[in-house]
């Protein structure tokens, strides 16, 4: 398949996706979206492909669900925000959901969506430069995949969601257990390999089936129904629609990124 907003790369038995919008921060739109689907599907389909990692062209991982095309065509209403919505969702969760097992190298920026996509992956690679965030409250939005508080727990899940925080470090993030390891920028990608080649000399089937287990043991513990709950309250909100959201958007459509985020930002420095 021809993709246009993401690279698909096969090492031996290892499959690589990279988000490749680098212009845009590596923005995840519906395209990009509907092309992880597919190379998901077709390394799930590849007996030789053993384990995927994911990564991001350029200098971030990615900036999160791309807002410019919000702010060009903002679904309304419950019906027209379902299926974007249902569609951010499974987009991010199919790196959970794969039966292969996923690993993220993160260098840059991994922010709302992309901060989310990163952690759905089984093991998360993050660079000492890597800053990682959920800030949607600032701008009137919600958190489409809820992994935080089964990542992180309860406490810290509502001081990153509450204050929208943006500047997680590296390290913060290690911390708070949404990445496994840190290591030094130039190392992330080829750590992240030399893990996924390591898990690559195991029988599939063991490693499926251990995958399995662990994720299955989280969702016997409720997460898969608290994903979803989780996803029908963030349809109510963007459904119902904040004057934050309406605000920030359409600083985003006259101002650009930049004028948008200074307007979100100084709000909170009076």
């Amino acid at each position: 398949m021809d993709y246009k907003t993401i690279k698909v790369e096969r090492d031996g038995n290892v499959g690589i996706l990279t988000l490749n919008r680098p212009e845009r921060l590596n923005a995840i739109n519906q395209s990009m979206l509907d092309e992880i689907q597919s190379a998901c599907d077709a390394f799930e389909s590849e007996d030789a492909i053993r384990c995927v990692v994911l990564t991001g062209e350029g200098k971030a991982f990615s900036s999160g669900f791309d807002l410019q095309d919000q702010a060009a065509n903002t679904p309304q209403g419950h019906s027209e925000w379902q299926p974007v919505l249902r569609r951010d969702f499974d987009g991010v969760m199919r790196f959970w959901n794969m039966s292969k097992p996923t690993v993220s190298a993160v260098r840059g920026p991994a922010m709302a969506g992309g901060c989310e996509m990163a952690m759905a992956c089984d093991i998360t690679v993050a660079g000492e430069g890597a800053v990682f965030g959920e800030p949607e409250v600032k701008f009137g939005a919600g958190i489409v995949v809820m992994l935080l508080p089964w990542l992180a727990g309860p406490k810290k899940a509502k001081e990153i969601a509450f204050l929208g925080m943006d500047t997680l470090s590296a390290q913060a993030a290690l911390d708070a257990g949404l990445v496994n390891r840190v290591v030094s920028d130039d190392d992330v990608f080829d750590t992240a390999m030399s893990i996924a080649r390591h898990i690559s000399v195991v029988d599939p089937m063991v490693i499926r089936r251990t995958k399995q287990q662990i994720n299955e043991t989280m969702e016997m513990a409720g997460m898969r129904r608290a994903l979803e709950r989780a996803l029908e309250i963030d349809l109510e909100l963007e459904a119902e629609g904040s004057f934050d959201k309406r605000d920030f958007l359409e600083q985003l459509r006259e101002n650009g990124v930049r004028g948008a985020l200074a307007w979100r930002d100084d709000r909170f420095a009076k």
